[in-house]
């Protein structure tokens, strides 16, 4: 069992849900059950879809600084290299992943965000890189999953000034993808999550790999990702529902089996 990480579903959709007060700061055991949290939900076949939740009043408020601050290079070189690592595991959850977002997402909260697909946002959040003005840069993925998201521009000006950014800007510049009222983040997440659940599995996986994938290669290259995976799916039964579906009844009324 873990104590500040922990893995619930309801139906097919999972929750990974953060718990250590008062601030879900990410000290290196959040990190590591973090990882292992990654790990059960990528594979759980029961789970569909995700939610990563920090609870009703925060997402997560950053690294423990008090457990860094008098680290030197050798030992942050390792530590960082490990945040990295467990941030990179969630991000590779094959499988639809949204954040709900109360409150503070700062720092390490927000690189953790960051590698969900989708980023669901009370409307009295404040989400942020602040490292800076702690003397050091974004060492989760900050510098690298932001500016791909906002662009480089929008990133520079997050990352150099170290500012907070509210609901409604998060929303212009798709640093949050809705905006729901604070109390009803969570309910808005897990719907989201429970539309892709329902979906095909295995073509969403596809569809994940494909567009994250491609996106670190050239053109052609990821356009044989692209085709690799749409030919591979030609293998799988819930295109033959879906087609047979599609034939049958028209559009949208396939039943997938994730298989």
């Amino acid at each position: 069992m873990t104590e500040f990480v922990r893995v619930q579903a309801e139906g097919a959709v999972g929750t990974i849900r953060l718990d250590r007060p008062p601030m879900n700061a990410l000290s290196t055991q959040v990190v590591d059950e973090l990882a292992v949290a990654a790990a059960q939900v990528s594979a759980d076949d029961e789970i569909r879809a995700v939610v990563i939740y920090g609870g009703a009043r925060l997402f997560a408020a950053g690294a423990d600084i008090k457990e860094m601050a008098e680290e030197g290079y050798a030992r942050m070189a390792a530590h960082s290299g490990r945040l990295q690592a467990c941030l990179t595991a969630v991000a590779r959850i094959p499988k639809p992943v949204v954040a709900a977002i109360t409150g503070y997402a700062l720092g390490g909260g927000l690189e953790l965000a960051l590698c969900a697909d989708f980023r669901v946002v009370g409307d009295g959040a404040k989400l942020g890189q602040p490292e800076i003005l702690l003397g050091v840069i974004p060492g989760a993925g900050g510098t690298q999953r932001l500016p791909r998201l906002v662009g480089p521009a929008r990133a520079k000006d997050i990352v150099y000034t170290g500012r907070f950014v509210a609901a409604p800007e998060a929303l212009a510049i798709g640093l949050a993808d809705r905006v729901v009222p604070d109390a009803d983040v969570y309910q808005a997440a897990c719907e989201l999550a429970g539309q892709f659940a329902a979906g095909p599995a295995l073509a969403l996986r596809a569809a994940k790999q494909a567009i994250d994938e491609g996106l670190e290669v050239s053109l052609d290259a990821g356009l044989e990702i692209e085709r690799l995976h749409f030919a591979g799916l030609f293998a799988t039964e819930d295109q033959r529902a879906g087609m047979r579906s599609f034939i049958d009844n028209g559009p949208g009324k396939a039943t997938f089996s994730g298989r």
